[in-house]
């Protein structure tokens, strides 16, 4: 029997943060994780963005949260031999006077936004109403995800939930046992025995890679999203479909991208890739962390959503203190305030 404390189910950015922060912590973890393609954090952009909404309003925790987003990817930067971290300027694309006013009326509220001293991508961009910058950031999650996966023991198998045995002393699965086992399987939770109960929404998402000569480091925004990839290509979506049949990329979607792509563009630009995901999200909108009531063997780690990349290290920081130390997770990120419906 090979003995750890912690197996986990599914690296994508919520497994591979709490991964990394419980093997600091000193932790024995196994990873199960299949590498399926098409999952959430394997075609997402990996955007991190200060401000939503028309009213720019500061993300949630905002201040709490990036600077230990920057610290963490700089520490994997470091310990991988990597570079997949990107501070970049946000290039909002005003489609209106409408949102080019509330942009200047938001600016006294947040330091993270400014307006532009000299006009940029006057060639490459069609931008009658002006432009607004808002200092952001993004994950290479395609470089960052399989080099951490490189320093995981690791099982490529598909984990079948089935066949956990829980034990008092904590759950054995085949030949492993461990203290506790997490699940950070994004869309797969809805069919999840222990956590399925919850009441998931999960949503569609579909992006083309392009190339166009662009030439530029800048995160594009204007309706769609475009942000420069590592090859010279860019990720340009997303969509958001709440109601689709499967997880495949639709025609329907593609031409809605590529009709933004031709309201922005001055510039010709090829289709390289058309990708799509089904995406988590709790039913508050709100990470979803911690050990089930009856069975505290048996915990998840999920729920970040479209924030994953700047929410997913602070959350998993606070998931392993309450493991470790019994430190009180944050009632907003806590799995209790769903604990009727676990029972």
């Amino acid at each position: 029997m090979q003995m750890y404390d912690y197996m986990l189910v599914g690296q994508g950015i919520s497994g591979t943060m709490l991964s990394w922060f419980l093997q600091k912590a000193g932790k024995r973890v196994l990873m199960y994780d299949d590498a399926r393609p098409g999952t959430a954090s394997r075609t997402a952009s990996g955007i991190i963005n200060p401000v939503s909404g028309r009213k720019f309003e500061l993300a949630w925790l905002y201040e709490t949260i990036y600077p230990l987003a920057v610290r963490t990817y700089r520490e994997m930067e470091a310990e991988l031999g990597i570079s997949c971290f990107h501070e970049r300027d946000i290039w909002n694309v005003w489609p209106s006077a409408q949102m080019r006013d509330a942009f200047a009326a938001a600016l006294p509220a947040t330091p993270y936004m400014q307006q532009p001293e000299a006009p940029r991508h006057e060639a490459t961009l069609h931008q009658p109403f002006g432009a607004g910058i808002v200092k952001g950031a993004n994950v290479q999650l395609n470089t960052l995800l399989p080099a951490w996966r490189q320093r995981l023991h690791l099982r490529t198998e598909r984990f079948n939930a089935a066949a956990l045995n829980i034990t008092e002393q904590g759950v054995r699965y085949g030949d492993v046992s461990a203290a506790a086992v997490i699940f950070c399987e994004g869309v797969d939770s809805p069919s999840n025995p222990w956590f399925g109960k919850l009441k998931f929404l999960p949503n569609k998402g579909e992006a083309l890679v392009i190339r166009a000569a662009l030439h530029t480091r800048d995160i594009i925004k204007k309706g769609i999203t475009l942000v420069p990839l590592e090859d010279g290509t860019y990720w340009a979506g997303a969509t958001f479909s709440w109601d689709y049949a499967d997880a495949a990329p639709t025609a329907e979607k593609r031409a809605e991208i590529e009709e933004s792509l031709r309201q922005l563009l001055k510039v010709p630009y090829t289709v390289e890739a058309h990708l799509s995901a089904i995406r988590p999200s709790g039913p508050d909108r709100r990470p979803l962390v911690g050990m089930h009531p009856r069975f505290p063997q048996v915990g998840i780690f999920n729920g970040m959503g479209s924030k994953g990349c700047s929410l997913a290290p602070w959350a998993a920081e606070q998931f392993v203190r309450h493991l470790l130390e019994a430190t009180p997770l944050p009632p907003e990120i806590d799995i209790k305030r769903y604990f009727n419906a676990l029972r």
